[in-house]
């Protein structure tokens, strides 16, 4: 295999191992290179696991539930082909963050805060507001747009990870996820990849609905990505701010904040 081969084979293996659940055989090699390849197809993975939310969605809808039941379902589904990881990631940043707030608290206090993994009050009201808009925002979704509206938000919300990985943003400590990623990703990359998602999402919502890709609405898909990988990056860049780089905690709550934001965006009527 070439050597631009094996880094987006090794690449493509980080990116489904760690965004997901599936069980693929371990990168030979994890170095800047596959790093910014996984963050690159992050998009891509969220897409795909969309899509399976999506079936469930749809298969839910064919039996006579209503809208809301099939949004948490999806919502369910979503949250188990990741392993819960990026929910538990809002909660430790939420609970990082407030740390801070304590005169008695350092950075490195915060950090430790989140590496422990046991949720705080906070923490905990965070990810259940989250989780409660994202559903009643899906559900909202679903019926004017259909199940396509899925794949669409996932991918929206996991364009964020290029973005945050970009060169000159570092990693809030050595060791884990956000130092494997921290800083790989090429600055022209880190913006080329939400603009690419922002087209096919209005090619998929447009072919979803069986609309067509009429301009009004590829224009609300594209606000949905956009206003998904933006609120991620800031609620990210707060933490990063605060806590002095990324870590895969801030990188999975940008995941959640950002799908979130793009749901509100595709549960309005366009």
């Amino acid at each position: 295999m070439s050597p631009a081969g094996s880094v987006l084979r090794n690449g493509a293996l980080l990116a489904a191992g760690t965004l997901s659940v599936v069980r693929v055989p371990t990168p030979r090699r994890v170095g800047g290179a596959e790093a910014a390849v996984a963050m690159c197809l992050a998009p891509l993975v969220g897409a795909l696991l969309g899509a399976a939310a999506a079936l469930v969605a749809e298969g839910a809808r064919r039996v006579g539930t209503a809208d809301l039941v099939a949004a948490a379902l999806a919502v369910a589904t979503l949250a188990a082909a990741t392993g819960g990881l990026h929910l538990d990631g809002v909660a430790d940043t939420v609970d990082g963050l407030a740390a801070l707030r304590s005169t008695r608290v350092d950075r490195a206090g915060a950090l430790e805060v989140m590496r422990r993994g046991d949720v705080g009050p906070l923490g905990a009201a965070a990810l259940a507001l989250l989780v409660v808009v994202q559903v009643v925002a899906l559900a909202r979704a679903l019926e004017l747009w259909g199940v396509g509206v899925l794949p669409v938000a996932a991918a929206a919300g996991r364009c964020t990870l290029p973005v945050l990985c970009a060169r000159g943003i570092r990693a809030a400590r050595p060791g884990g996820l956000g130092a494997t990623v921290a800083g790989t990703v090429p600055r022209p990359f880190a913006l080329l990849v939400p603009l690419l998602v922002a087209v096919l999402a209005g090619l998929l919502l447009g072919a979803g609905t069986g609309a067509g890709v009429t301009s009004g609405l590829a224009g609300h898909a594209d606000l949905a990505v956009a206003v998904g990988c933006v609120a991620g990056a800031a609620l990210a860049g707060r933490a990063v701010h605060r806590l002095g780089g990324i870590t895969g905690d801030v990188l999975g709550a940008a995941v959640e904040w950002g799908t979130a934001a793009a749901l509100v965006v595709l549960a309005a009527r366009g």
